[in-house]
């Protein structure tokens, strides 16, 4: 009988590669080389043998080796990047070898001068989800260095690992470009580890390139993925994150793996947008984050009367590539043109450009360019609300020079676009938030806000007015879970302070003043200016007895919003608002 017992042992297992290696040597293939093996023969093989490890081989783009402590792979893990960081500095970014590495600590198969097993490959699956420069390690390998190295490993969270059956709960250490620590990411309020990845296909549409070599164009292409992310958030069978949140990777060089981890996605899809004249090119590229696979990739080139057109032959690729169980019919209800006249539909994008901006001078001038869009084409129903949304926030933000003004305009925008588009969910949201705010029409709002969820519950803004509409109907237990949904369909968003300060309200009127504390800080870290969290602040200062605290905060409230009334439904709650801004030395 053939003895096929092999030698097993525990051990820590060190794995590495190079991040971007096929397109490094893509532009100098000898050139690459040559430089990593200086950094192998150079740099991780002697730091690995100083930190009484071995290296069991070298794996064409980086190395595997293997410790007899965690402590010791960790310490050469951080002194490898180190050093890789200091000779990456007088490197240009394009040339540089950067190195992903995962270590885990567990039980090994040795044969034939090799090594095998669960522990080896965990470690070159945490090394897959390292960001460049960085060192991802297992909570096992966590739990025996704690305390024992020089920096403090970031939570992950569970993490699903290619072929690994369990998740596995991972801890990062990012590391700048000098080699030392980068300061951790605040984690979302509600939650302080990765996010789990939905039920059903999710996906990031990121910014796609402006191509066309003027600067002023950024504006289409910035439309054209608006549009995209609108025909794909009408597919029920999808979970789509919102634009604003994919929108905070624009301009930046990113790591797949690193976005659909911040977003928790499973999908990502990039590209460009080229216009020439009166010709346009869209290219699309949809990518698994998990594995690194392109699933689809495809180039749309068309006249620019035949934008919309465009448009949704890349939503209904998409759609197509990653959910094929989707019908045709269910593709078909995803297409929207937003508007017959092209010349209109290019001041709504300047609008959109200028709208998510969020100052006083772009809000100005998003006004005026969504009025032009609406004298060339008076039935465009999205132009009228999104005027009358940027209306609302000159009046509420106190930048408006005639108040009554705008808030008589924005109610009367609010209800044409109703009337011209009761059945876009977008159109529903902005207008509903509207009636809300300024015109105190709540028990309506709140069915066009559940209109607008049902038509499309992958819509941020359906959730985030409609957290607003239950908490000024009472209905707080409700409006934390719509906020949350919110916060979760948009993690990155801009503007989800007003989710963080509406939590802030409902957790108020709940009792639970040091939870409404915890998420007004929120708010006013997402944006210092938001007068709703001084307002949410002040109150549950007030309600715990910290009256100083109250009235210092009342003061400022004062100055900033001294008129600012909110449309609560329930006598207890506005008894509770009342005695909270007496207690703050607040007109009632």
């Amino acid at each position: 009988m053939t003895d096929n017992r092999f030698e097993r042992r525990l051990a820590a297992i060190l794995a590495a590669d190079v991040a971007g290696y096929s397109r490094l040597t893509g532009l100098d293939e000898e050139g690459t080389h040559v430089r990593l093996r200086e950094r192998l023969r150079g740099l991780s093989d002697p730091k690995i043998s100083e930190y009484r490890g071995k290296v069991v081989k070298h794996t064409g783009d980086g190395v595997l080796a293997e410790f007899g402590s965690v402590v010791d792979a960790v310490r050469c893990a951080i002194e490898v990047q180190r050093g890789m960081a200091a000779q990456n500095a007088t490197m240009p970014q394009v040339k540089r070898i950067e190195f992903r590495i995962g270590i885990h600590v567990g039980d090994i198969i040795v044969d034939d001068n090799d090594i095998f097993g669960d522990g080896v490959n965990i470690a070159a699956r945490l090394e897959g989800i390292a960001e460049p420069g960085g060192v991802c390690i297992s909570d096992d390998a966590q739990r025996q260095v704690r305390g024992k190295v020089d920096f403090a490993f970031e939570d992950m969270g569970p993490q699903n690992l290619k072929n690994i059956i369990e998740p596995m709960r991972a801890w990062r250490l990012r590391m700048n470009a000098s080699g030392s620590a980068a300061a951790p990411i605040e984690p979302p309020v509600e939650s302080t580890q990765a996010l789990s990845l939905p039920d059903k296909p999710s996906i990031a549409v990121l910014p796609f390139q402006n191509m066309s070599g003027d600067p002023e164009q950024e504006y289409f292409a910035d439309g054209m993925v608006e549009e995209i992310i609108t025909a794909l958030s009408r597919n029920k069978q999808l979970f789509l994150i919102a634009r604003n949140s994919s929108f905070t990777f624009k301009g930046r060089a990113v790591d797949v793996k690193q976005v659909a981890r911040e977003l928790g996605v499973r999908y990502v899809l990039g590209g460009s947008v080229r216009k020439s004249g009166n010709r346009i090119r869209i290219t699309g590229q949809l990518i698994d984050a998990a594995s690194g696979a392109h699933l689809w990739a495809d180039r749309y080139d068309g006249a620019l009367e035949d934008v919309f057109e465009l448009q949704d032959q890349v939503a209904a690729s998409v759609v197509g590539a990653i959910a094929p169980s989707v019908s045709q019919a269910e593709i078909e209800r995803a297409k929207r043109k937003p508007t017959s006249s092209l010349d209109a539909y290019d001041y709504y994008l300047r609008g959109q450009a200028a709208h998510w901006q969020y100052t006083r001078d772009a809000n100005d001038q998003a006004v005026g360019l969504y009025e032009q869009a609406i004298a060339l084409d008076p039935q465009f129903a999205l132009a009228y609300a999104l005027l009358a949304a940027t209306l609302n926030r000159r009046k509420d933000w106190g930048w408006s020079t005639d108040p009554a003004a705008d808030a008589s305009r924005a109610i009367a925008y609010a209800k044409s676009a109703l009337r011209l588009g009761r059945k876009d969910p977008l159109v529903l949201a902005q207008s509903a938030i509207v009636l809300t705010a300024i015109g105190y029409e709540v028990e309506l709002a709140d069915s066009l806000l559940e209109e607008a969820i049902r038509l499309n519950p992958n819509g941020m803004l359906g959730w985030l007015g409609g957290g607003w509409a239950k908490l000024y109907l009472g209905h707080h237990r409700t409006a934390i879970d719509y906020f949350h949904r919110a916060l979760r369909l948009s993690p990155l968003a801009p503007s989800i302070f007003f989710a963080h300060g509406g939590l802030a309200f409902a957790h108020f009127f709940l009792g639970d003043y040091q939870e409404g504390l915890k998420c007004a800080g929120a708010a006013s870290r997402h944006h210092p200016d938001y007068v709703g969290a001084l307002r949410a602040t002040m109150a549950c200062h007030a309600m715990l007895g910290n009256i100083d605290a109250a009235q210092k905060l009342g003061r400022q409230v004062a100055l900033l919003s001294p008129t600012a009334r909110a449309p609560f439904r329930r006598d207890q709650d506005l008894a509770k608002l009342q005695e909270a801004f007496r207690l703050a030395g607040m007109p009632e």
